[in-house]
């Protein structure tokens, strides 16, 4: 080309839960058979959508208006309804309907989001970070993703040192995001760890993003906050959606909360921009919003949410149980979600572990890409090549600690335990070879 046409920061966009798809489709390709540890679809992994929903679905489908397009914003009774429930539950920061935005998918918010920031204007995210995320901000900054760590001898806590001394010692950070629960930790932050992360942003002038989308999948016994009822007078943003907790990833529904919008000049501004850009898709898609209130707003959806967070909290006491006693990881159980992070601890992997594999071509191919993998990697790699199950290596999630991500989505009792017994057998074998 005559002139460079690749955006500086296309390097940096990597999403390694669907990275791994391609490497995965090889091995099945050469004869092993594959089950699918990577992604958080509840829909793939066996779940049925509770009849109810499926009706109000059919129903609403009857309507002509679902055919076409909506607001920019969104469709404007879904955005009343919406500002009702953060305003019921806020904790004195209300919102009005021109503060939600509807997008098609968190995905899309989250590139509009990063993508309208002023490049030199950064976010520090958490580490290990979700891959959305940290490469949409590191692509529209150019740079890699800028990160506070998650402490996994604190329960994946942030460390508010580490993420005070980020925020002092770099002028370019102009906001703070968090995920509660986190991807891929299954972390859910306290009270207090959210109001340390407040005063900071308060103090040198932030403001705040939360991924919510899995806000109302909150174990029992922790905490279920949402942005709104602690973020008091900071400006933020929360990102919501419908795609784990109907659940219906495919719908493509998302949107954002935008809070303390008029606090300040120019957070307002930039909001202004993301709603300009949304004019240009002219609107987001219009079928989903139109069922959002008739399902929210039934009087069975709160018991089908405590329903289905009792379930992925039973499956992590699974998990628990199958890793009791494993002297070469780190475990936390997961207080939300849907996934949980088992982490190597130090000077555990090396580059001479290997599981045992059956099928020849499978073993060549995998001795072949395991070279100058990260130590993570390798035992991912081994572990799809042995036994067929896919995981994420958790050094595809920015991090520096090596391990592996698990979701807790199969549904069917047989297999979720072969797979959990079938991952400790794999990690006391390699760690052991």
């Amino acid at each position: 080309m005559r002139r460079n046409i690749v955006h500086e920061g296309s390097r940096n966009l990597s999403y390694e839960i669907r990275e791994i798809v391609a490497i995965a489709n090889k091995v099945k390709e050469l004869g092993q058979p594959i089950t699918w540890e990577n992604i958080g679809d509840p829909i793939e992994k066996g779940e049925e959508i509770a009849p109810w929903i499926k009706e109000i679905v059919h129903e609403t489908i009857d309507d002509s208006r679902t055919y076409g397009y909506c607001d920019t914003a969104g469709v404007p009774e879904t955005r009343i309804f919406l500002t009702e429930m953060v305003n019921q539950r806020s904790g004195g920061t209300k919102i009005t309907p021109d503060d939600i935005i509807f997008f098609n998918g968190i995905g899309d918010a989250v590139a509009k989001v990063y993508g309208f920031l002023k490049r030199e204007a950064r976010v520090l995210g958490p580490s290990p970070a979700y891959s959305t995320h940290s490469s949409a901000e590191a692509a529209h900054s150019g740079y890699n993703h800028l990160t506070y760590k998650l402490d996994p001898y604190n329960n994946w806590m942030p460390d508010l040192y580490d993420l005070r001394n980020k925020v002092k010692y770099n002028d370019s950070i102009a906001g703070i995001l968090l995920l509660s629960p986190d991807n891929p930790t299954g972390a859910v932050y306290p009270r207090s760890v959210l109001e340390e992360i407040l005063k900071i942003a308060r103090e040198y002038d932030l403001f705040i993003i939360t991924d919510e989308i899995y806000s109302h999948i909150v174990f029992p016994g922790y905490p279920k906050i949402h942005l709104s009822q602690w973020i008091e007078d900071v400006p933020g943003i929360a990102m919501r959606g419908i795609s784990k907790e109907f659940p219906w990833p495919g719908a493509r529904c998302g949107w954002i909360e935008v809070l303390n919008r008029k606090k300040d000049p120019n957070f307002s501004e930039y909001v202004d921009s993301l709603l300009a850009a949304k004019r240009l898709e002219v609107c987001s898609t219009t079928f989903p919003q139109m069922v959002i209130p008739k399902v929210m707003g039934d009087p069975r959806y709160p018991q089908h949410l405590r329903h289905r967070a009792s379930i992925f909290s039973n499956r992590a006491d699974e998990l628990m149980e199958h890793f009791r006693g494993c002297p070469y990881i780190v475990l936390n159980r997961p207080g939300g979600a849907f996934y949980a992070t088992i982490m190597f601890k130090e000077n555990v992997l090396n580059s001479h572990q290997t599981l045992p594999i059956e099928n020849k071509k499978v073993k060549e191919y995998i001795e072949t890409i395991v070279e100058n993998a990260p130590p993570d990697k390798r035992f991912v790699y081994y572990l799809m090549g042995s036994t067929g199950i896919v995981v994420v290596p958790l050094s595809g999630f920015q991090s520096n600690y090596p391990g592996f991500r698990i979701t807790l989505l199969e549904t069917d009792d047989t297999k979720r335990n072969w797979i959990m017994k079938t991952l400790r057998q794999a990690v006391d074998t390699y760690v052991n070879s």
